[in-house]
């Protein structure tokens, strides 16, 4: 304890950016590139000289023939190759992204992973009829709360919430909780921890990142890094449940301008080095066995294909000996590279592709570059004598993929489930405490309101069980507890009343609400922000707080966020304001802290302090803001503290229209550098529809205004004649490279009116440089149940296979009708999950 509390003071003591000097200093009119890999740190190796495995690599290296070594660097995903194809392919990796399961099922049971992780491992192990040795293949998933994409498994709260906690003990606790339930679906390895120091909240990633604070990050990045794969050098690393980890994404993804997904780090090398590599020289020091590269840029040079940071300093000057691994198709965005094809990057020092549904085109162009000397023999082998250390080192080779019925009983085990609610204790802020309303004595009449309530899939947030964490139904986190439940469990059990009403309603007058709201699950640039406004400024979770404070409740707000946000109105119409970020699986912990106990003494007190600096205005980048920002780094109240602190201000700092990202059409109207567009069949000008009613030219295409949700917030679509088409037109190039290779779908959300049975629907984009590219629609609009909304979804992917250039679209929607036909259309928008969604067209 006392140890731990000596860390904990001295987390507090570390100002908001108080190192960071440089960081966020205008770059030179000419970025300068130059590495200079002699300034960087050395790092000493965790693992000391193993002649023996040295000499066992040595010789299976030997014995491969050029086209088992280019297996060796493929990584494909469970979607788009089968344990047969590895009797063909001896691939050397195998992954399940963000929404793949077994047999496609993302719902799959804990038995159902395991059983098809078996079937690969033993494929690749299968004996070979021209007797070469068989290599074991590592299979790799996402597990960054847990073994989040399993149902049931013990999800832990997000980073951001963890990196308050400054407890690097407990997270080392929960990397070997969260291996163990990895390995018990006989699963290698975890694409964990992330190591981005977020300098920009509008960051849709912002959540995985521990702290804007490297020092936070470097201690939490050596304790998972330990907790994961055991202590480097001793009998149980990686052995006895822990499974190799990675240390991601390498370098600078938390850094990027305006806080773009894969943007542009514009920084210098000092900060690149001091801020967002201190993680890495902390993981590297603990023994971290793989690296992701990284998506986004250094000075506008691709991580990917960045050879003096990837080979001379990672690998050289900081001696890191495991292997470094692509992320998702990242490789395609190096200039003169495609999916298919990439030796820039192998090259550049990339020793393993992810390429998860371009793996076949790969291997043949990557084989054949190794034979044509465009890749030289000694890098490929440097790569494949990489990969195979760590396969070593982890054991892969000496034991045989494993069989017979699983014990998966470690699984969302009570232990571990200790584990994470301890860690919700101790993540929780307390911004504000006015009057004492904290403690709540449980023998009160408690009222839970709030859409996050009893709401596991938001309180969990992205990468739960689904890549973006939505779609997901309570069925799938059996075991788990909601906010509300734990609140009702202690309550009920000290004979109060707790009653759960998410639109705040009562018969009868509670004594305090608590009202549960905030982000709905995203992952990745779904999350990305144009600014800190929460939900865009809307104000419905704001109307329920005040509706309470009028009728003189007291009112205790629980926020559900992965960032810090611009909340000013709602922590004014709060008596308490406590951040409990994304807390997981286990929501009494939120009750542990919000509750006394029966004879009025605290249970747990307030621990944790804010990793994040949080905005005075909805347009201020805190990180950078120091004694302006509205709440600093390292800020949190207790029970002991006083709250003096009068009213917040209330003036947003926003001018203008500000559209939340990926959303063309809201409630029925474009939004801003948007234009909704009618043209009849052949008139390739068209007329803006700027208001409802509106028609086209010649009258074959028609808008009125209906009501969805609201009063006149949809659009109906009349189309008669020879129809024509509406188009949402960007005054700007729109790029949707990254969203088409992430699975990204274009979703509709309508109404089927008058669908006609036959005749050439079709829904489509428009490229800058003419391209016109069209997915047959009118069978699918005909099966949706009529005169019912619903969201129909197609993928980005489809729309490129049809010919579009989704680096550069002027028109993200068409809705192209030569018949005549009529339905509504309420939203437009890019997202991962719809009520329909339609497969892309045979070629």
């Amino acid at each position: 304890m006392r140890l731990a509390a000596r860390i904990h003071a001295a987390f507090r003591l570390v100002p908001a950016m108080a190192l960071l000097t440089v960081a966020g200093a205008a770059m030179a009119a000419t970025p300068d590139t130059t590495v200079h890999p002699q300034t960087w740190p050395k790092v000493a190796p965790a693992l000391k000289p193993d002649a023996a495995l040295e000499a066992r690599v040595a010789k299976l290296l030997a014995g491969m023939s050029v086209e088992d070594k280019v297996g060796q660097l493929i990584q494909a995903d469970i979607t788009a190759i089968t344990p047969d194809d590895l009797k063909t392919y001896h691939l050397g990796s195998v992954l399940a992204g963000g929404n793949s399961g077994p047999n496609g099922n993302e719902f799959s049971t804990a038995a159902q992973w395991r059983d098809l992780v078996d079937q690969f491992h033993a494929a690749a192990l299968a004996p070979s009829a021209d007797g070469r040795t068989p290599i074991p293949l590592i299979f790799g998933v996402d597990a960054v709360h847990g073994h989040n994409n399993v149902p049931g498994a013990t999800l832990f709260p997000h980073n951001s919430g963890l990196g308050a906690m400054r407890d690097p003990a407990l997270m080392r606790q929960i990397g070997a909780a969260t291996a163990a339930e990895v390995r018990a679906t006989h699963i290698d390895w975890t694409f964990a921890p992330t190591l981005a120091v977020p300098q920009d909240d509008r960051w849709g990633r912002t959540y995985e990142g521990y702290s804007q604070d490297p020092k936070v990050v470097a201690a939490y990045g050596k304790a998972m890094v330990e907790g994961l794969q055991g202590q480097a050098g001793s009998a149980e690393f990686l052995r006895d449940g822990h499974a190799i980890a990675t240390a991601k994404h390498f370098l600078g993804d938390g850094g990027t301008f305006e806080g773009r997904d894969q943007g542009d780090t514009r920084v210098s090398e000092a900060t690149l080095r001091d801020v967002h590599g201190a993680g890495y020289v902390a993981a590297l020091g603990a023994g971290v066995q793989t690296v992701m590269a990284s998506f986004s840029s250094w000075n506008g040079v691709k991580m990917h294909g960045n050879h003096a940071l990837l080979t001379d300093v990672l690998k050289g000057r900081m001696g890191f000996d495991g292997f470094i691994v692509g992320d998702w198709q990242a490789h395609g965005q190096l200039e003169g590279c495609s999916n298919d094809s990439c030796a820039k990057a192998i090259n550049a020092g990339l020793d393993m592709f992810m390429a998860p549904d371009s793996w076949k085109p790969l291997y043949a162009n990557t084989l054949a570059q190794v034979k044509s000397g465009e890749i030289p023999m000694a890098r490929l082998d440097d790569a494949v004598t990489r990969i195979l250390r760590v396969k070593l080192r982890a054991g892969l080779l000496d034991h045989p993929a494993a069989t017979g019925a699983p014990d998966l009983s470690v699984i969302g085990s009570p232990a571990h489930r200790d584990i994470a609610r301890r860690a919700v204790r101790e993540s929780l802020v307390l911004l504000k405490n006015r009057g004492g309303v904290l403690p709540i004595d449980p023998h009160r009449n408690v009222l839970v309101a709030g859409d996050g309530a009893d709401n596991i899939s938001k309180q969990s947030g992205g990468w739960t069980i689904t890549w973006q964490g939505t779609g997901v139904p309570a069925s799938a986190f059996p075991g788990a507890t909601s906010i509300y439940a734990g609140i009702a469990s202690q309550v009920k059990a000290a004979g109060g009343t707790a009653t759960l009403s998410p639109d705040g309603s009562f018969t009868t007058k509670p004594d305090v609400a608590v009202v549960v709201f905030g982000e709905d699950p995203y992952a990745e640039f779904q999350g990305d922000l144009k600014n800190f406004a929460y939900k865009n400024g809307s104000d419905t979770d704001l109307k329920l707080l005040r509706k309470l404070k009028a009728q003189h409740i007291p009112v205790v707000s629980v926020f559900l966020a992965g960032r810090p946000l611009w909340v000013n109105r709602e922590i004014n119409a709060s008596d308490a304001f406590v951040m409990a970020w994304l807390p997981g699986s286990e929501g009494e912990g939120v009750a542990d802290v919000l509750l006394s106990k029966p004879d009025a003494s605290i249970q747990y007190d307030f621990h944790g302090k804010l990793s994040y600096a949080w905005p005075r205005t909805a347009v201020q980048v805190a990180q950078t803001a120091g004694a302006k920002a509205q709440y600093p780094f390292g800020f949190g109240l207790t029970y002991a503290d006083h709250d003096r602190a009068g009213p917040l201000p209330e003036v947003s700092g926003l001018s203008g229209n500000q559209d939340p990202t990926g959303v063309y059409l809201q409630r029925g109207k474009p939004m801003q550098q948007m234009h909704l567009t009618l043209a009849d069949s052949g008139d390739a000008s068209g007329v803006e529809a700027v208001s409802a009613p509106a028609h086209s030219a010649k009258g074959q295409v028609a808008m009125t205004a209906v009501d969805y949700r609201a009063q006149e917030d949809a659009r109906r679509l009349s189309f008669t004649g020879a129809g024509g088409e509406v188009a949402l037109r960007s005054d700007k190039p729109i790029e949707l490279n990254r969203e088409t290779n992430g699975d990204v779908m274009l979703v509709m959300t309508l109404r089927a009116e008058q669908i006609p049975a036959s005749g050439d629907v079709a829904l489509g984009v428009d490229c800058v440089n003419g391209c016109r590219a069209r997915v047959p629609l009118r069978a699918a609009l005909a099966k949706l149940p009529a005169n019912r909304w619903t969201t129909l979804a197609l993928p980005l992917k489809c729309f490129r296979a049809a010919g579009a250039e989704m680096a550069a679209l002027k028109a993200p929607f068409v809705l192209d009708s030569r018949v005549p036909m009529q339905l509504s259309l309420s939203q437009v928008e890019l997202n991962s999950h719809a009520d329909t969604v339609l497969p892309c067209p045979a070629p």
